[in-house]
């Protein structure tokens, strides 16, 4: 079986992209990992499989797949902006403005001028069922009305090490720790302890957060299933937003990541958040599946 495929990174988060608007794509689990190996398949973070509309009112649909398990999962931000560039380059749409279905969410991508897109990333959720997280026996400090939910990390070099997380969803679990600098911060050894901490059933993505000022932070994601990624544009949306609500941000705010900036924007409760950065294609060619 060969296969058509688009390379693509949106700030470094890489993604290969699979056209299955005109034929239904059934990958195995074991496909989807040999496209996502760095080593013996093309390489990326998820695989994004791009489908016609089944609901009435949008435009398409699209399923992501996590590169290194095959496993489905809910919500990338950086790979939606990837998704309406290919739409929109691919000739599959001549929209600039784009409402599109996920498993769990829907979404308006819009592509601007300067060529970078913005994605509503609908509203975002606080509450501890949402991550899913059992906050059973703990008592969180509040600040400004945003809990601080304390997490024993135990175990290992860092045997006793307490830390206090935000918890957002975006579609997907975060967990967002403030950290004085992102370069020295413990992202390899907390991050995995942090991501399957047994308080996450469905584990969570790790955010390490430093804030530079009101309007710019850096930040670092330690991703379930994925590990540290070069961006992760939900956990941009989480972190700002936790930011926001914790007192330490504005309502716009330039992230940081490793692969690049995302400019995010929330102007609080019962507004959805907003994310604007690049999404550039990369190469296309054919596999032997």
């Amino acid at each position: 079986m060969r296969l058509h495929f688009t390379k693509m990174h949106g700030a470094g988060n890489d993604f290969v992209v699979l056209d299955a608007t005109r034929a239904p794509l059934a990958l195995s689990r074991e496909q989807l990992q040999f496209l996502g190996d760095r080593r013996f398949g093309v390489g990326a973070d998820q695989i994004l499989v791009v489908e016609a509309a089944q609901a009435p009112g949008v435009d398409f649909r699209y399923r992501i797949f996590n590169g290194a398990t095959g496993d489905e999962v809910e919500q990338c931000g950086n790979g939606s902006r990837c998704f309406v560039r290919y739409v929109h380059d691919h000739g599959l749409s001549d929209k600039t403005a784009i409402r599109v279905e996920t498993v769990n969410n829907l979404l308006t991508l819009s592509l601007q001028p300067d060529g970078r897109v913005t994605v509503d990333m609908n509203q975002p959720r606080f509450a501890p069922a949402d991550l899913p997280f059992d906050p059973t026996g703990l008592v969180p400090r509040e600040v400004n009305g945003m809990p601080l939910w304390p997490l024993d990390l135990g175990g290992g070099a860092q045997a006793g090490v307490m830390v206090e997380v935000a918890l957002v969803s975006m579609g997907n679990p975060h967990a967002v720790l403030r950290v004085d600098d992102v370069t020295t911060a413990p992202v390899a050894d907390w991050g995995p302890k942090i991501e399957a901490h047994p308080r996450f059933p469905r584990k969570v993505n790790a955010g390490f957060l430093q804030v530079r000022s009101r309007t710019e932070v850096a930040l670092r994601v330690f991703e379930r299933d994925a590990g540290e990624t070069l961006a992760c544009g939900t956990g941009a949306c989480a972190a700002v937003v936790a930011g926001i609500r914790l007192g330490w941000l504005d309502a716009t705010v330039d992230v940081h990541t490793r692969g690049g900036v995302l400019t995010i924007e929330w102007a609080g409760e019962g507004h959805s958040v907003r994310m604007t950065g690049p999404a550039v294609t990369v190469f296309e060619g054919e596999i032997e599946l």
